[in-house]
């Protein structure tokens, strides 16, 4: 049994990372403490070495650096002995600021007279200099890509090595994607969507580069070059040729005469933010919501994307199970949330699988082996995971998310699934016919397209988009009026209704897309499943499928965007033969359904994360055990240490459902 530690924490409070002391729960607080757990968790920087709000003494004032940090071999924790300083401040407190800019750093900086380096950020903009002494004798700051790490070096800084490469932890790599948009949106004077593309690039070079083993990489910046014209020339070239070869093992993402249009110095910025970071190893939940979140921001639609919250996708794909074999559709794919959640859950396995035929863990593995992995998902992405939606711009950041995170970008296309199918274009049919391993002229219409195992979606919906086409219409049985006879029973008329909301659409839709005995997670409105207006929905629903799970969603799950109450919709396809039984004895059989309510979702209307407390109100925390180094006392050599630090655990109810689904399942006799 896992026993927490309760500590009252006051209202308006937040416990420090590095000191566990209570401080005010403030803009500038929040990038701090996201600072501090970079330094820990990113630099490997010990809790010891690292002091908050530590007052210096500048003449007769005493004002307090945020954070300083002392040298691993220090013995003595005064002003003389500080080597890092870092002033961390809100978004709107700029650099140039005259009494919170950089300015302020390097007064502090100059004060403490072993003190070599500064950083001073705002959480969207960073500055770091190093202080050195000029031959006049005379104090220099010199600009710098980052701090060096507690066991790095200056070259790490400038031009890192595969093993020196970091795993972005928690918010750093969202705060990162979203400096380097910032950057490019302020001084390229591009518009939100052009500037998400041209980042988008510089993340693919970032990808290929780390692919390209055993070449040295390529994908850096240096600290000179990035403050010189004739350096930040060179960076551009450098890049310039790594995205040659993106676009050639990317084809159906960039045009052949495409081109990094960002100028050399923006150029330079935005890969030595980017350079330290290892995308590829990354934690994927980290990845997708750095990434998911600046899709949203710039290229939501008005189409109804309200993106699903990655928990909510995470229970749904761990709760069909999709397995190395199966197709997996989203046919509204958005982001590709979903889609790269599927893709996930199966690498997991892949991996697991592999492990136990080679006899060894994935990081002992060799080079070869790891290309053996990754060709592997490669195949698996480009024969099973296919994702469809309407906006092609959505189109391209999914196939983006589905590299960034998956190794490949699977058959992510164009079109308006709610359309006849022969209606779809050529190109769309070719692809998918391509894919799939059939010929284009088998899509011909609502009953010739049953070609997948899972689907997983959040289909677009409201009535402000209602479908009104009679075209689009007519091919479904809920595009038609239907009413009640005498016996109370339902029955289809001939009749088109005038306008359907089109979550009611894609419901049938996506049967039609599954194979028979094939099972779909759908992300729906309330009202589908209880207004008495829309029993014959229900009714139409349970002569399809049979209804295996259903999950009511809490009211704030899709805010600060969107307040629609919805539930997770869990359906499995009956065959023609379980229809025609049922038709026949007039009779339906008899099984029982999950349900479940999560009455806590991790955040609140505001989107600001909810944490567990205990029954007396209380926030939990509980401790997280990290890697530091530090110094051997007796052979003065550079060690891996295990520190513990108190955290806060965001109280979500998704994570528990799979599990008691899982069992449920079990004991229905349910073979997935």
């Amino acid at each position: 049994m896992v026993r927490h530690n309760v500590i009252v924490i006051p209202e308006g409070k937040i416990c420090d990372y590095i000191d566990n002391k209570f401080r005010n729960d403030t803009p500038e607080e929040y990038v701090r403490q996201t600072i501090e757990k970079r330094l820990v968790n990113e630099h490997k920087y010990s809790r010891d070495r690292i002091n908050v709000e530590y007052t210096l003494n500048l003449g007769s004032r005493k004002p307090r650096a945020d954070i300083v940090i002392f040298p691993k071999d220090c013995t003595e924790f005064n002003q003389n002995n500080i080597k890092v300083i870092i002033e961390c401040k809100k978004e709107t407190v700029a650099p140039s600021s005259k009494n919170d800019g950089v300015g302020q750093l390097q007064s502090y900086m100059s004060a403490c007279p072993n003190c070599e380096w500064g950083m001073w950020t705002n959480g969207k903009e960073k500055e770091v200099y190093r202080k050195i002494i000029n031959d006049k004798k005379e104090i220099e700051f010199v600009d710098y890509n980052d701090i060096p790490s507690a066991d790095g070096s200056l070259d790490d800084i400038d031009r890192p090595t595969r093993d020196k490469l970091k795993k972005a932890y928690e918010d750093n790599l969202l705060f990162v994607f979203k400096t380097c948009h910032n950057h490019i949106y302020v001084n390229e004077g591009l518009q939100k969507q052009p500037a998400f593309f041209e980042l988008l690039k510089l993340i693919f070079c970032k990808i290929e580069d780390e692919k390209n083993i055993p070449n040295p990489l390529e994908f850096y910046a240096t600290s000179a070059e990035k403050n010189n014209p004739d350096g930040q020339l060179t960076v551009k070239k450098r890049i310039s040729k790594i995205f040659s070869r993106v676009k050639t093992k990317f084809s159906n993402i960039f045009d052949a005469n495409d081109e990094i249009k960002l100028k050399p110095r923006t150029t330079a910025f935005l890969v030595a933010e980017l350079q330290k970071y290892s995308l590829l190893n990354t934690n994927i939940d980290i990845k997708g919501k750095a990434y998911e979140e600046l899709v949203g921001a710039n290229l939501r639609g008005d189409r109804g994307e309200f993106f699903t919250p990655r928990n909510v996708m995470k229970m749904t794909v761990e709760m069909l199970a999709p397995t190395i074999e199966e197709r997996v559709l989203d046919s509204s794919c958005g982001t590709g949330g979903f889609i790269v959640n599927a893709m996930t859950y199966v690498i997991s396995h892949l991996e697991k699988t592999m492990e136990k035929q080679l006899g060894k863990k994935k990081e002992d593995w060799n080079q070869e082996e790891i290309i053996l992995y990754r060709t592997r998902i490669s195949e698996i992405a480009s024969n099973n995971f296919f994702g469809f939606d309407i906006n092609p711009d959505l189109v391209k950041a999914t196939k983006m998310n589905m590299v960034m995170n998956n190794d490949g970008s699977g058959n992510i296309l164009p079109c308006n699934t709610l359309e006849l199918p022969h209606q779809w274009s050529d190109e769309f049919k070719t692809k998918l016919a391509s894919a799939l391993g059939i010929t284009k002229n088998k899509i011909t219409n609502k009953d010739s397209i049953a070609f997948f195992d899972v689907i997983v979606t959040n289909p677009p919906f409201g009535s402000k988009i209602p479908i009104q086409d009679t075209d689009i219409l007519s091919q479904y049985d809920l595009g038609h009026i239907w009413s009640k006879d005498q016996d109370g029973k339902w029955n289809k008329s001939d009749r088109l209704q005038t306008s359907v909301p089109p979550e009611q659409l894609f419901i049938e839709r996506c049967l039609q897309l599954l194979k028979p005995g094939g099972r779909m997670g759908i992300v729906l409105p309330d009202a589908i499943l209880g207004s008495p207006g829309l029993e014959y929905i229900r009714v139409w629903l349970i002569q399809k499928a049979y209804i295996i799970a259903s999950i009511d969603l809490h009211e704030d799950t899709f805010q600060p965007r969107n307040g629609t109450q919805t539930s997770v919709l869990f359906l499995q396809k009956k065959t023609q033969g379980e229809m025609d039984n049922e038709a026949t004895s007039g009779q339906m059989k008899d099984y029982k359904i999950f349900m479940a309510m999560i009455d806590r979702i991790g955040h609140d209307k505001r989107g600001t994360p909810l944490f567990k407390r205990d029954k007396y109100g209380n926030e939990i925390l509980v401790p997280e055990e990290v890697e530091t180094t530090s110094i051997n006392s007796k052979t003065q050599e550079t060690e891996v240490v295990k520190t513990t630090a108190q955290i806060k655990i965001i109280d979500d109810q998704t994570k528990d459902i799979p599990q008691i689904f899982a069992k449920w399942k079990q004991q229905e006799g349910i073979g997935w």
